[in-house]
């Protein structure tokens, strides 16, 4: 907390010292001159409120009653001009000293420039639902994800991310579109290159983002596009001065919040009402608070970006380097990232064509926890009184106990290490040919390079050798027996690479009042996954070798050692070849079509269903251009649209998926005697596999009002996925092996998605714009049936706590959503303070409750509602952003606090606060249950960022400079008991929080931006 303090102290200082440096005079450079202008609309009235700035400066003004304006500029600056309710234009300032500017009716936001695929288009032109984010309105903070950075910003996608910086937000789109774990994600496309790494990503250099949300936008990416995709394009350099460019932050986190769990006084004062004690060996007369030593009091992250651009009308260029370290609040765990960027356009043959040139390179150094959920799960349960070390300086362990281990020891005695190496390289050409055709090639490689180490010691080894591993779910806990002494460590290193090559042609013509554009194209990606190699050994003289040097282990003399080779069947060659075409039709402004169709191609289904083909089409209609709405002055923009298309998923498959495959199954019996290697098939062939197909109905509208001060636009959708892709058990007389996957079932998802945004002030010293977007969706399981396959339901997740064996928390079953809750109803206690639950037939049990048959359906982890909140305030030269998110009516089964609420354990484990007046005779209270299904929803305030900026030639040399604070994760309303309430709302298992609760922070950060003339 010093820290802070004598950070915020110096930032105030630096900040009063500017603030006085602005209060002096400093005169303009000599080359700088008046210019006067008027600013008029296409029917030449003027507009008043007008904003005209010096792009690149802080220089900026608002028209008067007569639209007129002044301002200081030199020749070749740009003038930016704004106004609410029409488009934004930029004049070249040359020799002459006024300037008549007209300005195009319709709303900025209606008339940006999207990317869609293969192309761009303005709003007002789509017929699709998009969503677009500048990088400037992204979120700001000590952020490794782009997952994070979108977090509330677009309606209908579903984020959540934990504290950990080496996890990735989970992402699912207009909800889930699979029941496969890890196949929920969108389709990033990065530049124009589908599938790149987002590691590739510094925030800095995103231009904008684009989010293609229905199938009619997403289907031209054909069988990767179920999911939605998000396009993300970069920053590029333009003609003009070299522009150098420098921002950083220093932050400071600290945790939001911990469980309040016993100390030693309290823990001892519980045991003696309850006539009982701690045991000798755990009675160590300390009082350790255990979350505070896991912890760091004070996790530092830093950013670092210098960038560099410009060129000439034929030449631009562009160039960045990123610095990203940032300590997990985790001890022992960071990331470590540095992004090098570097871009080059040419044109050519009199700007007809142009050749592109980009590549980026990011190496990324993190480290990780061993066994991370065990660690956070031992920092709740492990005794107060116990010390972190003996004091020899040896770390205490009270080894008479299963499964309970010192947290601090093993952070401290285990490493886990992956460094990444990813390269993307995109080499395009622009031929502009007669006829209003032109003709793109693109092609990119992408190679991925990761290096893992782990190294348990000596100490681990011997103490540590039966770890309850619990993973994120719907994994299934389970204890993995370290076979090893003297140290274990492993080793492996894998790339893959990717090879794309596209190339396309787009006829753009107008004739008349009609304008068409037109795009059909080829598509060849080849990917080669996890080429590379995995050790292991053991019994190392000593401890310092880490996961280095694993020659100077002895694995062979210790008997059952195996060395890890890896996975099986991990190589992966997998070949996408596709056609696509897309014809956009624009009548007048007034009437838009659009059809489009893509044919994939791979080998990675089965033999008789390589190829899949994805359709779409909508139309939309511009209300605002016909003549019955033209002589009014409220609706300045109104559009209606609707689409419908078919997209595909493919993630999670590999070119064996559908092939028969024999391997060893066991033990072969001869003569009543066992026998090794016996082998069978362990995966039945599927020949007629396919893709999954999500076809979306989408029907929506946008506007604005009152000269563009209000707008935004609603979407009704109907999205259905069909020929799901799931494992059947099936009959061993009729196949090879037990199990098959194949293509049966169906799942919904409807919802409806409303932005709303406004300017309710804008003058020349003051601004505030104001955005909210919400979010409903209703996901449904329709079928995991066929007229071949019987399945009513699927039990999911089995969490395994102490005395729970086989107990599950959810259910995959037709009429429910994904995350349905289904276990037992709690029915509050009896007369000797024993847990009750209630029976299929309703009666009022303490024992003789059984697995399924007495489960009730009592809720499930998918929010009603998801709520995004921006407001942007200007005065002056200071600016003030405050962005709030919520998520609303959703349930999370808080597995953590019930494996915790054990009073009759307190001996043996710490127990929290709130169970010291639960009676010890309760053998009941932990049991999974209604009890412990609690509301998930909250209101979080994520970001705050107050700024000013320096104007121009106050400080010579520099072009600009804005100093700024941002806090993240300022406070969170919600009723949940959990450590956060932002549990994993993606995979099969959402909304459970067991032991998976990497806690969240609370960051300060103190930054500037900086630009060079």
């Amino acid at each position: 907390m010093r820290l802070i303090n004598r950070l915020f102290q110096r930032s105030c200082l630096c900040m009063l010292l500017l603030l006085i440096c602005q209060s002096y005079n400093v005169a303009l450079a000599q080359n700088e001159r008046k210019i006067t202008g008027k600013i008029v609309d296409d029917q030449n009235l003027p507009l008043p409120g007008t904003s005209v700035s010096v792009k690149g400066t802080s220089k900026a003004i608002a028209t008067g009653s007569d639209g007129a304006f002044t301002i200081t500029a030199k020749k070749g600056d740009v003038l930016t001009v704004k106004s609410i309710g029409f488009e934004t234009k930029e004049i070249v300032v040359t020799d002459a000293a006024t300037y008549t500017i007209t300005l195009n009716q319709g709303s900025t936001d209606l008339s940006d420039v999207v990317v869609v695929g293969y192309g761009k288009s303005t709003k007002k032109a789509l017929i699709s639902s998009i969503s677009s984010i500048k990088g400037d309105d992204l979120n700001k903070g000590a952020i490794s994800d782009v997952g994070q950075m979108l977090q509330g910003k677009v309606p209908g996608l579903n984020i959540s991310r934990s504290g950990d910086p080496n996890r990735n937000a989970a992402i699912v789109m207009r909800g889930a579109s699979t029941l496969r774990e890890g196949a929920q994600s969108p389709l990033f496309v990065i530049d124009g290159v589908p599938g790149a790494d987002i590691s590739l990503l510094a925030p800095d250099d995103i231009a904008s983002i684009d989010v293609l949300k229905d199938a009619a936008a997403a289907a031209i990416y054909g069988n990767r596009a179920a999911n939605g995709v998000i396009m993300v394009t970069t920053k590029r350099g333009s003609a003009g001065q070299t522009q150098v460019a420098y921002s950083t932050y220093f932050g400071v986190e600290n945790v939001s919040n911990q469980y309040e769990m016993m100390n030693a006084e309290q823990l001892k004062a519980f045991l003696a009402r309850n006539n009982s004690a701690l045991t000798p060996a755990n009675d160590q007369g300390a009082n350790t608070n255990w979350q505070n030593e896991v912890q760091r009091k004070d996790a530092i992250s830093q950013n670092h970006n210098l960038s560099l651009s410009g060129g000439t009308d034929k030449t631009t260029y562009n160039a960045s380097l990123n610095y990203f370290k940032q300590q997990g609040i985790v001890r022992t765990s960071d990331l470590d990232r540095f992004i090098g960027r570097i871009g080059l356009e040419q044109k050519a043959l009199n700007d007809k064509l142009k050749v592109g040139l980009n590549l980026s390179n990011s190496i990324s150094d993190a480290d990780l926890v061993p066994y991370r959920n065990t660690v956070l799960s031992q920092m709740l349960t492990y005794l107060p009184t116990s010390p972190v070390k003996n004091p020899d300086g040896s770390y205490f362990d009270n080894l008479i106990q299963t499964s309970y281990y010192n947290p601090v020891s093993m952070l401290e005695n285990a490493t886990e290490n992956l460094k990444t190496k990813n390269i993307l390289g995109t080499f395009t050409i622009n031929l502009k040919l007669p006829f209003g055709f032109s003709y793109d090639v693109a092609a990119s490689y992408q190679n991925t390079q990761t290096i893992y180490g782990a190294f348990y010691n000596s100490i681990y080894t011997s103490r540590y050798n039966n770890v309850r591993n619990t993973p994120d779910p719907p994994a299934n806990p389970s204890f993995v027996s370290l076979v090893g002494k003297d140290g274990l460590a492993l080793r492996n290193a894998y790339q893959n690479t990717n090879k794309i090559v596209e190339t396309y042609l787009t006829w753009n013509k107008k004739f008349g009042d009609h304008d068409i554009n037109a795009v059909i194209g080829y598509s060849y990606q080849q990917s080669l996954n996890n080429d590379g190699l995995q050790t292991s050994a053991t019994n190392f003289p000593i401890n310092q070798v880490g996961y280095y040097n694993l020659s100077l282990g002895n694995p062979y003399a210790v008997t059952d050692f195996r060395v890890n080779y890896g996975p099986e069947y991990l190589y992966q060659e997998i070949l996408l070849i596709s056609d696509f075409a897309r014809v956009n039709y624009n009548y007048k402004n007034k009437y838009l079509l659009q059809g489009s169709i893509r044919k994939d191609g791979s080998n990675v289904f089965g033999k008789n269903e390589k190829w899949g083909y994805f359709p779409s089409i909508g139309a939309g209609w511009n209300l605002d251009q016909e003549d019955f709405l033209k002589n009014q002055s409220l609706i300045s923009t109104l559009k209606l649209r609707g689409s419908y298309g078919v997209a595909g998923n493919s993630l999670g498959f590999a070119p064996l998926s559908t092939k028969l495959i024999y391997g060893a199954v066991g033990q072969f019996y001869y003569n009543g005697s066992p026998r090794e290697g016996a082998y069978g098939a362990i995966q039945n062939e599927n020949p007629n596999l396919r893709w999954e197909k999500t076809a979306t109905a989408n029907i929506g509208m946008d506007f604005s009002i009152f000269k563009g001060r209000l707008g935004g636009s609603v979407d009704f959708y109907d999205k259905r996925t069909t020929d799901l892709i799931i494992g059947f058990d099936v009959d061993q007389n009729l196949y090879p092996s037990g199990q098959l996957t194949a293509n049966v079932g169906k799942l919904s998802n409807k919802g409806v998605e409303i932005v709303l945004n406004g300017t309710p002030v804008s003058n020349d010293n003051f601004s505030w714009t104001t955005g909210i977007n919400l979010a409903h969706n209703v996901n449904k399981v329709l079928t995991l049936s066929d007229s071949q396959f019987k399945i009513d339901d699927r039990l999911i997740f089995q969490p395994d706590g102490g005395g729970q064996s086989g107990a599950t928390l959810q259910i995959l079953s037709p009429g429910q959503p994904i995350g349905t809750f289904f276990t037992y109803k709690y029915a509050g206690k009896d007369a000797n303070g024993v847990s009750q639950y209630y029976d299929a037939a309703g009666n009022i049990k303490t024992q003789g409750l059984l697995n399924k048959t007495d489960y009730y359906v009592i809720g499930n982890a998918q929010p009603k509602a998801l709520i995004g909140w921006t407001n942007n305030v200007r005065y002056k030269n200071f600016d003030l952003s405050v962005f709030m998110r919520a998520v609303l009516g959703n349930k999370i089964m808080n597995v953590t606090r019930a494996d915790l609420f054990r009073p009759n354990t307190a001996q043996f484990t710490n127990i929290p606060v709130e169970v010291e007046n639960e009676s010890t005779a309760d053998f009941n209270s932990y049991r999974y249950s209604s009890r412990f299904l609690e509301n998930g929803s909250y209101l979080r305030l994520d970001n705050a960022t107050l700024g000013y900026t320096i104007k121009k030639n106050i400080i010579p040399g520099v072009g600009s400079l804005r100093l700024y604070t941002t806090a993240n994760n300022l406070f969170v309303i919600t009723g949940y008991k959990g450590i956060d309430p932002e549990i994993n709302q993606g995979g099969l298992a959402p909304g459970v929080d067991t032991n998976n609760f990497y806690p969240k922070t609370r960051t300060f950060l103190f930054g500037l931006n900086v630009s060079f003339n």
